[in-house]
């Protein structure tokens, strides 16, 4: 166990490795519950958080969901977050640390006629990942709606006895659905998916971790701060750069235009070794940027990661140096996602 924004969570229940494995060729089952959950519902609802979210929310309608980001004035990411439209409301999952930013952060933007509510605590959380993960889950679901839900879509069923949202979302790559329900439903559904014939592995922090960096997933923390912009970051895609009028998007306008001095960058090492968060990037043998999350990865056996590096040196296949506790580590730039992934739809 190790703590995690105030929760103690499974880092792993067997060995990382094997979980990792798991989820990319069968299923694994990651409780999820620090996640924080807010609504946002009224008249307003819809115009306020277009107001505060990078990406554009008329791009989805009830029943579907989008990955977005909440930002200041400077650009910097105050969460990245997946909002789900529902037909009276709507909820954005946001990371645990950052639950109360978020909340003080709409609390004060959003106009008269869009009422926001804190979920978190009443909201329990459970991630079925893997290619197999609709074997694992048909015989508790009530209905099959959550079979026929395509890729970032939500709905509503029963799972085990208990009411669910269910969403085809994730956060490994793989297929598979992350089961939202009232807190204390949570060990029914757990204990019921431990049951059945092809059960899930139990997965931890550490292999959410792994499986998250062979995708080229940001971490926010890591890869997202509120000292950098979602430009910096490579999530350009993630914002309505044209029409949006969200906090940040001048400064976020503008560096699309001028470039930006540094770019997130997923990198492999060439030789053996295992990178970590906060090693030197090396150009030249000079520090020239700043690793953000490292490891090896349990799919191909080398060191991965990401960095922070000049935007001139974060195109795919450009060589690099990783500082590892002072050795330097060849390295090239790739493209995300690293491996190959099951199909989501």
């Amino acid at each position: 166990m190790g703590e995690f924004a105030g929760w103690d969570m499974p880092l792993y229940y067997s060995t990382a490795s094997a979980e990792h494995r798991a989820v990319r060729t069968a299923c694994g089952l990651f409780d999820v519950s620090h996640m924080g959950q807010l609504e946002v519902s009224g008249a307003a609802a819809r115009e306020g958080l277009s107001r505060a979210l990078t990406n554009d929310l008329s791009e989805i309608g009830p029943g579907q969901g989008q990955y977005s980001l909440l930002c200041q004035d400077d650009g910097g990411v105050i969460d990245d977050l997946i909002v789900y439209a529902l037909a009276d409301r709507y909820l954005l999952v946001v990371n645990a640390s950052n639950i109360a930013a978020c909340r003080e952060w709409l609390a004060e933007r959003l106009p008269t006629g869009a009422d926001l509510a804190d979920r978190s605590p009443e909201v329990a959380m459970l991630a079925l990942q893997g290619p197999r993960w609709a074997e694992a889950l048909r015989p508790l679901a009530a209905t099959p709606l959550a079979f026929s839900l395509d890729y970032f879509d939500i709905g509503e069923d029963v799972i085990a006895g208990v009411p669910c949202l269910i969403a085809r979302t994730g956060y490994t790559g793989e297929p598979g659905v992350e089961l939202m329900c009232p807190w204390d439903g949570a060990p029914a559904i757990w204990d019921a998916l431990m049951s059945v014939e092809g059960a899930p592995a139990p997965a931890g922090l550490v292999a959410r971790d792994t499986l998250r960096l062979e995708m080229g997933y940001p971490l926010y923390g890591q890869e997202l701060s509120r000292e950098r912009t979602p430009i910096e970051a490579g999530l350009k895609w993630a914002c309505d750069i044209v029409g949006g009028g969200f906090a940040g998007a001048e400064v976020m306008r503008r560096q699309v235009e001028e470039g930006t001095a540094d770019r997130l960058a997923m990198f492999r090492l060439t030789e053996p070794g295992i990178p970590r968060p906060g090693q030197d990037v090396l150009i030249d043998g000079r520090p020239a940027g700043r690793v953000t999350s490292g490891t090896l990865s349990p799919s191909l056996d080398v060191g991965i990661g990401m960095a922070y590096v000049p935007s001139a040196s974060a195109a795919p296949d450009t060589d690099l140096v990783i500082d590892v506790r002072g050795k330097p580590k060849a390295a090239r730039t790739a493209r995300r996602p690293l491996v190959a992934t099951s199909p989501k739809e």
